[in-house]
């Protein structure tokens, strides 16, 4: 599915590394149009956890209808809901047509210590699933890991929403127990789901399908968009900068005009990659002029860039507007002869001096 596999695997070591690329990292997809389509869902895994191997097979199938352009590649992200550490520690699943919820408030005294039980049943199906991909891949495809979730939103799913909002200020030092128990099962179940994946893959991949050479994680905290900076220094960023340091690399998920206030935080974490924007719903998409302060501000830190969902006609102007250095696009053509056009495009442009 991906013929020119080491070249792009060659261009993510530089983008990680924080060296020089040829040209700006470009994610394009398009339909092959000689082979039929097929459809494939993310939540596949969530609405079937009993059976994957089917799944996984017809994940395989749809990528054959798929032109994988620039540094895009087909990614099995075994998705259950988000933050699936939630169910791994306890809290219930609730099923909706396209989604999957894990909040279940709970009283402190019922949440019990946090440990992770061998015996639980997602984090049993969490395995099974990540297993029988890696065992199914053949080299047709890389295996992310799941959607782990992270500190205070994992807290979230298990105390309720509303009810830890009101515990970080009046049960602080109970919210510093827990993030650093959650913190604790969450590496545990990283490094043993990237275990099995190293089993036959070099690398880590996410839901953000970006590979590395190494280990890396898409960082994020939902919860944070109902927090004060000052609440989000205290109790989100030093978690931040641990998993930053025990991973190796990491990318934060910044979601949202809410989460903005918290920016400038984020920057500051050395040990922090780069900042994945999404603009969120009703919102200019990333592709808009409006988020170029933003961008620059992202940039002026040092930090890579990685913008999702960019329309092909405007990745141009895009790249034209900002630094090549440590950014990604990831967009979609109509067609792999489309795709190969604006990949070349892009290169001429960055070999041209067009893109600053």
């Amino acid at each position: 599915f991906k013929p020119d596999w080491k070249q792009a695997q060659q261009r993510f070591r530089l983008w990680w590394a924080g060296e020089e690329t040829d040209r700006p990292l470009l994610q394009v997809t398009a339909p092959r149009l000689d082979r039929e389509p097929l459809e494939w869902s993310d939540w596949e895994f969530a609405k079937n956890p009993h059976d994957p191997e089917p799944l996984i097979e017809r994940f395989a199938r749809c990528c054959e209808g798929i032109y994988f352009g620039g540094e895009a590649f087909p990614n099995l992200w075994p998705n259950l809901g988000p933050g699936i550490v939630g169910a791994h520690l306890g809290a219930q699943a609730r099923f909706r047509t396209d989604t999957v919820w894990f909040e279940t408030p709970r009283p402190w005294e019922e949440i019990g210590d946090l440990t992770l039980d061998e015996e639980n049943f997602w984090w049993e199906r969490t395995k099974r699933i990540t297993q029988a991909a890696v065992e199914q891949c053949d080299d047709r495809y890389f295996v992310a890991l799941t959607d782990l979730g992270l500190g205070l939103d994992i807290l979230a799913s298990l105390r309720g929403t509303l009810n830890l909002c009101r515990d970080l200020h009046d049960h602080p030092a109970r919210v510093d127990w827990a993030r650093t128990r959650i913190r604790e099962t969450w590496h545990r179940c990283y490094e043993e789901l990237q275990a099995i994946i190293e089993t036959r893959l070099t690398g880590s991949s996410t839901a953000l399908a970006l590979w590395c050479p190494g280990h890396w994680y898409l960082l994020h905290c939902d919860f944070s968009a109902m927090i004060s900076p000052q609440m989000f220094e205290r109790f989100v960023a030093p978690d931040l900068q641990e998993d930053c340091r025990r991973l190796g690399h990491a990318i934060y998920h910044l979601d949202s005009p809410r989460q903005i206030p918290h920016l400038d935080i984020l920057l500051e974490i050395e040990e922090l990659d780069g900042i994945q924007w999404v603009p969120g719903a009703g919102q200019p998409g990333t592709d808009s002029r409006q988020w170029m302060p933003l961008y620059r501000r992202i940039q002026a830190k040092g930090k890579r860039l990685v913008l999702c969902g960019v329309r092909p006609e405007n990745a141009l102007a895009i790249v034209g507007a900002l630094h090549p250095k440590g950014l990604l696009l990831t967009t979609a053509c109509r067609s792999p002869e489309e795709a190969q056009a604006l990949v070349a495009e892009v290169s001429q442009a960055a070999c041209g001096g067009g893109v600053r």
